[in-house]
């Protein structure tokens, strides 16, 4: 029985409202109404989880985010994402937190993962870890992929946070599950989970209605796009 999540979506429906955010969800048919899945997420705020896990709800899926043990220590944070079953991830002790993830795919549940690891500070999809790729084979369930974009105008690292910025557009983009033949690779499947990725965010991206309201405003673009942010690092700086 679920007694923590419900109220927490209602919470955060109800501040979507207060600052009208304009939520766009494209594809969400993709999503599995039945069974597990992982859903493989960009990451360019502190938000995205609320906005990845918004995208679910058409399907009338809970998602259960793999997410690092420090937010499951805080005071606040910790019994909200422990009520909600979220996954903790410690760094010292992978093993563990894959087999909570894959037992929790088994089970029927959507799981979902932020394969980059961390906030993509260029807006651009950063190198991957294999994991999610790893996840969804282990498991024999779907993997999809999802973009955001928006969110990070609210919160994101390397900027002050603005809880209270008003008729913001989000777009959430979902993709069609990435094939995995038999016998391909978990670092093929991530290759072409990087490129699904980057072509989904490469779309909510056009398709983005708002500009920079200034010049000193342009920093939530990516540099491609003639916006202030980093450019994303080479290979060779990875």
């Amino acid at each position: 029985m679920e007694i923590v999540y419900p109220p927490v979506i209602a919470f955060a429906k109800t501040m979507f409202r207060v600052l009208d955010l304009k939520i766009h969800v494209d594809g969400a048919e993709h999503v599995p109404t039945t069974g597990g899945a992982v859903l493989a997420s960009n990451h360019v705020s502190y938000l995205d989880f609320i906005f990845a896990g918004f995208g679910a709800r058409p399907a009338k899926r809970l998602v259960r985010f793999m997410a690092k043990q420090s937010v499951f220590d805080h005071k606040i944070s910790g019994p909200l994402m422990r009520g909600m079953r979220h996954i903790p991830v410690n760094r010292d002790a992978g093993a563990a937190s894959f087999r909570e993830a894959a037992t929790a795919l088994k089970n029927g549940e959507v799981v979902g993962v932020f394969p980059e690891a961390t906030i993509s500070e260029s807006f651009t999809v950063k190198e991957l870890k294999s994991g999610a790729a790893r996840l969804a084979r282990t498991a024999k369930v779907p993997l999809i992929p999802m973009a955001v974009w928006g969110p990070h105008r609210l919160w994101t690292k390397g900027h002050k946070k603005d809880l209270t910025k008003r008729h913001v557009p989000v777009f959430i983009k979902i993709g069609e599950p990435i094939e995995m033949p038999k016998g391909t690779s978990p670092d093929d499947i991530t290759a072409t989970l990087k490129k699904r990725l980057q072509d989904l965010l490469d779309a909510v991206q056009r398709a983005y209605p708002d500009k920079p309201a200034a010049n000193d405003d342009r920093w939530w673009l990516p540099a491609h796009l003639g916006g202030t942010a980093p450019l994303p690092p080479t290979p060779a700086t990875i």
